[in-house]
């Protein structure tokens, strides 16, 4: 009798714990479904973007694009640079130009043409046949660069920066007074070859020290690859120009 009592007691307990579990699992899938019915239905798993293939750069540009202002492509150290139609080149990404491109090149134009101004003095007035060659390798590398920056500067509508001496300019490095200028022109023989290396030779290390500007501020491909050709042939130009003095400095 003692067992069977037992046993009876333990049957409610039993059912009771049988419908707490039941109720438990309606009441999860209730709230899954409440879930649900707020959400929508669950989303499809994402595809993979597609590949798209970008269309080709074209390698030549029209010249109505790019400008009408050839270009100085430098050539290897010790060699002649290249003059390019604007169209043989694919222009860079991003930023075309920026201030100190400008800057450089409405400088360097009255800065070359002084160059020109006193290379032109040289037939007339020297008494040495490698001032003479100096003097003409300036007026056949600076002339071109002269016409390609005046383009650069027409292409781009900054005319108005042209017109000076380039004495107004404070970063103008290098440039002659008119003073020593007239007294260059009024000097011939020794004198005039000596006076000639000195102020040619101070006139193309402020022209490398503007190159160099340029090369640490400016973004424009075709002025900094003229910078550096300016840089380098003007440095090797001073080299010889100090061995026209100085023969032995070989």
């Amino acid at each position: 009798m003692a067992r069977s009592a037992t046993g009876g007691s333990r049957r409610p307990v039993i059912v009771f714990l049988a419908l707490v579990e039941s109720a438990a699992v309606l009441l999860a899938l209730g709230i899954a479904g409440i879930a649900t019915t707020r959400e929508g239905r669950q989303p499809a798993p994402v595809a993979a973007p597609a590949t798209t293939t970008p269309a080709p750069v074209p390698s030549v540009l029209p010249t109505s694009a790019i400008g009408t202002a050839p270009v100085i492509q430098p050539g290897r150290p010790g060699e002649s640079a290249q003059v390019l139609r604007p169209d043989q080149l694919t222009p860079p990404p991003g930023a075309q130009h920026n201030a100190a491109d400008i800057r450089f090149v409405a400088m360097m134009v009255p800065h070359h043409e002084q160059a020109l101004q006193m290379a032109a003095l040289v037939p007339d007035r020297a008494g040495s046949t490698g001032v003479i060659a100096v003097a003409d390798r300036i007026r056949a590398a600076q002339q071109p660069e002269v016409e390609v920056l005046r383009g650069w500067l027409r292409d781009r509508g900054l005319d108005s920066l042209l017109g000076g001496t380039g004495h107004e300019h404070p970063g103008m490095h290098g440039m002659q007074t008119p003073e020593a200028i007239a007294t260059l022109t009024a000097t011939t023989g020794t004198d005039f070859d000596r006076m000639f290396v000195e102020m040619m030779g101070a006139h193309h290390q402020g022209a490398i020290a503007m190159a160099q500007e340029v090369l640490a501020n400016g973004v424009d491909r075709q002025i900094r690859e003229l910078a550096r050709n300016i840089a380098f042939e003007q440095a090797v130009e001073v080299n010889r120009m100090r061995e026209v003095l100085d023969p032995q400095s070989k």
